[in-house]
């Protein structure tokens, strides 16, 4: 079986939240250079930054593929016949055997849902919509510029068309307590999603949420490992086991970095929860399924 890996692209795509269409200053959490590797620089085409990055990761792997991800900014905000061509661009690539499309729930439509359908017959297509919180009232504190309804609706339209749906969702957010945390997986579990990528809060520089922990950080709790490794293992009991997660946790550049700085590397980090989950003889779906039982 063929090894994919993911190639991040920087297409240059800007935000509703950032524009004016949504808001303005885009989700209070929100650094976009935290996550977008060295060869993503949208001065470069598509076909470049694809190049680089097989050349960047061919060294571990030679003979894996790849998928395309479209992941700075809202990957679905411009016109339809702009995006065909992006992803049409990608897919031509060598190697290249799908697109990921990281966006917004409220940047989707039934046109653009139903050329995604249209390529899925020909390519693996996978949509990650930024959910981040069930809760409209931590929505809304974070400028998140949508409600839960709305990811609600563009998760069940794309997946109803067969294409694999990715959430992600943030752990740690200001105003949220265990007990709604944990209300998040069980809220995501009626979901039809394929996947879930889960972050830890951190506070990053040039972000409006940085400045708030300035002048008020009783609002916020900032987990250590041990405490966010306990958390996502509480969370992943009440998660649908059908729902793969794909990541755990993120990690900011430590020069962008301002809490909590762990010093673990996301493999590390992997393999404490592991063991932590051994030792406390649990697994994903354990409350789902009793839940389900009743």
């Amino acid at each position: 079986m063929a090894r994919f890996q993911k190639i991040s692209i920087n297409a240059g795509f800007s935000c509703p939240n950032r524009d004016g269409r949504v808001g303005r200053g885009g989700c209070s959490y929100c650094n976009n250079q935290s996550f977008v590797p060295e060869y993503c620089q949208s001065q470069k085409s598509i076909s470049q930054q694809i190049e680089e990055g097989i050349v960047f990761f061919k060294q571990k792997y030679p003979n894996q593929k790849y998928i395309a991800y479209f992941q700075s900014y809202t990957n679905t905000y411009a016109p339809l016949e702009s995006l065909k061509a992006m992803y049409e661009e990608a897919l031509n690539c060598p190697h290249v055997k799908g697109i990921a499309i990281g966006t917004r729930p409220d940047c989707v439509d039934d046109d653009l849902l139903d050329y995604l359908a249209t390529l899925n017959n020909r390519a693996l297509v996978i949509v990650e919509y930024g959910v981040e919180s069930t809760s409209d009232l931590t929505l809304q504190r974070i400028n998140r510029g949508h409600d839960y309804a709305c990811a609600v609706r563009a998760i069940q339209q794309t997946a109803a068309r067969g294409i694999q749906v990715v959430a992600h969702l943030i752990l740690g957010l200001p105003g949220e307590d265990r007990d709604l945390m944990l209300t998040h997986a069980q809220r995501l579990s009626q979901l039809p999603l394929t996947g879930l990528k889960l972050h830890q809060l951190q506070l990053i520089k040039g972000t409006r949420m940085a400045q708030e922990y300035i002048q008020c950080s009783d609002d916020f709790r900032l987990l250590t490992a041990s405490e966010y490794i306990d958390l996502v293992i509480d969370f992943l009991e009440y998660l649908n086991p059908a729902i793969h997660v794909e990541r755990y946790v993120s990690q900011s550049p430590k020069e962008l970095l301002i809490a909590p700085d762990w010093g673990l590397k996301n493999y590390e980090f992997t393999n404490r929860l592991r063991k932590r989950i051994a030792e406390r003889e649990t697994h994903q779906g354990r409350l789902f399924n009793l839940m389900a039982a009743r």
